[in-house]
């Protein structure tokens, strides 16, 4: 095993730098998944308060604003990227690997 941790495999390494690469490349699915984590607890939280709505209408709008959420982190990286490419007129990052 060559990671230091008794419980951390290989695996988990690489799917901990492949998350650290997307959140680099897109910064804003970062900020889209706290938003939806975000919508979560502060839903868990109003469900204590919801007076006399139906779980279901209630969980219902819950699901509404999560995605809600996400979508527009997701459409404020799409802008970002979109301006920096054809309005700053920065050439975007080419990922691919070089053949050998």
């Amino acid at each position: 095993m060559s990671s230091n941790s008794l419980f951390e495999t290989d695996e988990d390494v690489a799917q901990a730098n492949k998350l650290s690469r997307k959140v680099k490349e897109s910064p804003f699915m970062l900020v889209g998944i706290a938003g939806f984590v975000a919508a979560g607890l502060v839903g868990a939280y109003k469900y204590r308060n919801r007076g006399t709505m139906s779980t279901s209408v209630f969980l219902m709008q819950l699901r509404v604003a999560a995605q809600g959420t996400v979508v527009g982190c997701l459409t404020a990286g799409l802008a970002y990227t979109m301006a920096k490419e054809y309005l700053l007129h920065e050439e975007p990052k080419n990922n691919s690997k070089p053949v050998d």
